[in-house]
């Protein structure tokens, strides 16, 4: 199976944004697509999710959540706040598995990379390395980001999980000094190439105009080439 999990240095980074630009990439690129959030937090049950917003903006329908939990915290806490035991990172891959006749699944976290997701501890990083799918980190423009990227790339090392680069998920209008820094020297803080930078806004565009920038931030890529992730 051809795995890609999106995760991110923290919530808000733009993880939800990064993904459907890699599935819209997908989709026209002729491939079967599955998009997967395996844990949704911070949304009730009658209110539209991350993988509604995927579907809007990269018109992919096969979409598939596991667990939903109305309190915007990690999945474990908030599974622990409604007494309900959240299903283990071995049964989200199992799960995930089932979908190998796609041609690419793309795998969306909640939250930074080592929020708990299971009672046990496990992280999205353990649901990567067991599915031995590379990742993409989802990184903002803001003081701070070198070091949290860096931390998070090294974090994804020391699990033998393969980061194909890092995505500015949220890159502002009128870039400040820090952003601007962040633009130069983000590769070679994270060790990792710098694959893109979303701007700012880039959710509220229409389908047709967010394919379009997809492919012009993220599709010239050659780490994705090279992976054949998009």
């Amino acid at each position: 199976m051809r795995a890609l999990v999106v995760t991110g240095t923290d919530t808000e980074v733009g993880k939800t944004v990064v993904t459907a630009a890699l599935a819209a990439l997908a989709r026209a690129r002729g491939d079967k697509v599955t998009v997967v959030k395996p844990i949704q937090t911070g949304v009730n049950a009658d209110e539209a999710g991350d993988l509604d917003e995927v579907r809007r903006l990269s018109g992919v329908d096969d979409l598939h959540e596991f667990a939903r939990f109305p309190d915007p915290l990690a999945p474990a806490t908030a599974a622990r706040r409604v007494g309900v035991t959240p299903p283990t990172v071995t049964e989200l891959a199992g799960r995930i598995r089932a979908f190998a006749d796609r041609d690419l699944v793309l795998v969306e976290g909640a939250g930074g990379l080592l929020v708990r997701f299971d009672a046990t501890g496990g992280t999205i990083a353990d649901l990567a390395s067991l599915l031995g799918a590379p990742t993409v980190v989802v990184t903002r423009a803001a003081l701070g980001t070198l070091n949290h990227t860096a931390l998070t790339c090294e974090a994804l090392r020391a699990r033998g999980v393969r980061c194909l680069g890092v995505v500015i998920g949220a890159w502002p209008a009128c870039p400040d000094l820090a952003a601007r820094c962040n633009l130069d020297d983000l590769a070679g803080y994270a060790d990792v190439p710098l694959l893109g930078r979303l701007p700012d806004g880039a959710g509220q565009l229409d389908a047709a105009a967010f394919a379009k920038l997809a492919a012009a931030e993220l599709g010239r890529s050659a780490e994705w080439k090279a992976e054949r992730a998009l």
